[in-house]
């Protein structure tokens, strides 16, 4: 498969995964609570990840740690916490689609803090997005008035995470493989979410009853597939093709998301289905070769 052709079916494949990892998100919460949930998907992923490729850690150079250390933090530990607070209080649909913001904000902070460049048009297809992305967001407060939009600030703030990840995986990681970069975050990650874990009582606090179990359940799924694989995924997806072009999944999540949050009984208009293709146009202008 052609680089050109294999980056969309990277594209095309992360946003199927996580656009369920939502509403896999929202399942785990019914049994567990927010920090649980955050805390638990990355050992449970870093379990994973060491099973599979541990050994490619010991291969990584020292002047690589810095910056795995700070791309862990920042694109996984606290965006995994964040999400899993805001989702307990506003719908799996309207998280993602606050999560559209992601490409934005890596256009702008790469070009302010990374030097990167980005072509005319790319600014417009963003900024198309960004439209489509408002009007969902309206329609859904509209739709859900009851829901707490304080929290909706930490999906902003992730969006952020998720936006220096990539430009830090693209400007210091471009040398590594996808799999030691995703292995090595992970490893990292472990000791700070154990001493979340105790802070919190965890150990001493925790029951495995039916609720906690069936949260668990859907937690490990998330973990391996919509953490673990996708992760590994997306950092090969970034190096090979640009910041822009990776970070637009966040585009393509909400449609995923938004059919999942139906399926569940949430409440999804028309209109928010014409915003939805208006944030498609976005990404193929953000993503157009010529």
């Amino acid at each position: 498969m052609e680089q050109k052709q294999l980056r969309w079916a990277y594209l095309i494949i992360l946003s199927l995964v996580w656009g369920s990892s939502f509403i896999l998100m929202k399942k785990a919460l019914l049994g567990l609570s927010p920090i649980q949930v955050g805390a638990l998907r990355i050992l449970f992923t870093a379990i994973f990840l060491i099973l599979i490729g541990v050994k490619k850690i010991f291969f990584i150079k020292k002047r690589h740690w810095y910056y795995l250390t700070l791309n862990g933090f920042v694109g996984t530990f606290f965006p995994a916490f964040l999400f899993a607070f805001a989702i307990e209080k506003i719908d799996s649909s309207i998280a993602s689609i606050l999560n559209s913001l992601t490409p934005l904000n890596t256009l702008i902070f790469g070009a302010l803090v990374f030097g990167f460049g980005f072509r005319k048009r790319q600014l417009i297809g963003v900024l198309i997005g960004l439209v489509g992305t408002l009007m969902l967001i309206l329609k859904g407060a509209e739709v859900n008035p009851n829901q707490n939009y304080f929290y909706a600030s930490f999906i902003l703030i992730s969006s952020i995470g998720y936006a220096l990840n990539v430009n830090i995986l693209k400007k210091y990681l471009h040398d590594l493989d996808a799999i030691s970069i995703t292995v090595a975050n992970f490893v990292i990650l472990i000791i700070p979410t154990l001493f979340v874990l105790w802070f919190t009582n965890f150990f001493e606090t925790f029951e495995l009853n039916e609720s906690s179990k069936t949260g668990v359940f859907y937690l490990a799924i998330l973990a391996v597939i919509g953490t673990g694989f996708a992760k590994i995924m997306f950092n090969r997806l970034i190096q090979i093709s640009t910041p822009i072009f990776s970070s637009s999944v966040t585009y393509l999540i909400p449609i995923v998301a938004i059919t999942w949050g139906i399926l569940d009984g949430e409440k999804i208009t028309l209109f928010q289905f014409v915003s939805g293709a208006i944030i498609l146009l976005g990404v193929y202008l953000v993503n157009k070769s010529k």
